[in-house]
C-alpha cells in the first residue's frame, strides 16, 4: 500500500522538477542542455543571463555552488560545463572556469582553473587525479552499472560468469 501511494507522488515530483528547470532557464538565466539534473540544494549564481552554460546529460549534485561574479573586480566571468559531466556534492566552481566534456569533479572540490576533457579532478585546490577516462550519461564511469548489480543484487554479468 505504501509503495502505491509513493508512486502516486511521482507526478508531483516530476512537475516540481519541470517547474525548477523552467525557473533556472527563464528567471535565473542559465543555459541548460537536454537531460541535465540539478540538485534542489545546488546554488547557481550567474552575474548575467547565459553566463552559466551546462551541457547535456550532466549531473550537478547537492550543495554545489556555481557563481560568475569575481568579487575582487566586480567582473562577470562565464562558467561553461561540458556534456556528460558529474559535479560532486559540495563543490565550488569559481568564475571563469571551463570544464571539458566527460569530466568528474570530486565532492568538496574547489575548481578555479579550466579542466581538460575526460578528466577526474578533486581536492581544494582541485588537482587532476586521472586522465583519459570513459564515462556515460551523468558522468557515470563505465562499468559502474555492473558493479551496482554485483553489490546490491548479487548478479554476476555474463562475462564474469564464464571466466
Amino acid at each position: 500500500m505504501a509503495l502505491k501511494s509513493l508512486n502516486q507522488l511521482r507526478y508531483l515530483r516530476e512537475a516540481l522538477i519541470a517547474c525548477r528547470r523552467w525557473w533556472i532557464r527563464n528567471v535565473v538565466g542559465v543555459r541548460l542542455g537536454r537531460r541535465v539534473s540539478i540538485s534542489f540544494s545546488a546554488k547557481l549564481r550567474p552575474g548575467r543571463r547565459d553566463s552559466i552554460v551546462i551541457g547535456s546529460e550532466t549531473l550537478i549534485a547537492f550543495k554545489t555552488l556555481l557563481y560568475t561574479t569575481d568579487f575582487a573586480t566586480g567582473e562577470v566571468r562565464p562558467i561553461k560545463i561540458g556534456n556528460r559531466c558529474f559535479i560532486g556534492g559540495g563543490s565550488i566552481i569559481l568564475p571563469g572556469v571551463s570544464i571539458g566534456d566527460e569530466c568528474i569533479i570530486g565532492g568538496g572540490s574547489v575548481v578555479f582553473e579550466d579542466v581538460p576533457p575526460r578528466t577526474i579532478v578533486g581536492g581544494n585546490p582541485s588537482q587532476v587525479l586521472r586522465k583519459e577516462i570513459e564515462v556515460g550519461p551523468m558522468g557515470r564511469l563505465k562499468g559502474a552499472h555492473e558493479n551496482t548489480q554485483r553489490m546490491y543484487h548479487g548478479i554476476i554479468p555474463q562475462a564474469d560468469a564464464e571466466a
